[in-house]
């Protein structure tokens, strides 16, 4: 197969509709993984409570590879994502830190290119990221009850 017929394959599959869990879904399928390389980014941090901190972070990011042709979604599409990680950090100077994260990221809405809104209304979004956080909280009370016994 040539390299555009390969493309052709590669860029139908991933705009099929697949199903997880009885529900419908385009694009990457589960179990499917991206590697990123971010830019140098800026992460802004303001101190709320003795224990508690707002953050910002803008970057640009870039895929590890390029993606196949014809695939994914348009330029000019947004998602809007929550994301829950663990931060792990450790002072190596004066001025410097070693930090990684690891964690989980919802997809709660997308804005098509060329539209004006997004998929779902701020309630909904709101409802769902409700819905995440408290199926979490039950996992993570389950996780410590599983680890006393």
């Amino acid at each position: 197969m040539n390299h555009d017929a390969v493309a052709k394959v590669e860029s139908e599959a991933y705009e099929a509709y697949k199903e997880f869990n009885g529900r419908k879904y385009t694009g990457m399928r589960v179990g499917g993984s991206h590697k990123w390389y971010y830019d140098k980014g800026i992460w802004s941090e303001k101190k709320i409570t003795p224990d508690k901190w707002e953050l910002t972070y803008a970057v640009n990011k870039k895929r590890a590879w390029n993606a196949p042709e014809g695939s994914g979604v348009p330029v000019g599409t947004e998602y809007h994502w929550y994301i829950l990680a663990h931060q792990n950090v450790r002072k190596l100077d004066a001025n410097n830190y070693a930090t990684s994260m690891t964690g989980i990221k919802y997809k709660l809405a997308h804005k098509r290119s060329g539209s004006v809104n997004w998929n779902t209304s701020d309630t909904q979004q709101r409802k769902q990221l409700i819905q995440i956080l408290e199926e979490l909280i039950l996992q993570v009370k389950n996780e410590m009850i599983e680890e006393s016994q």
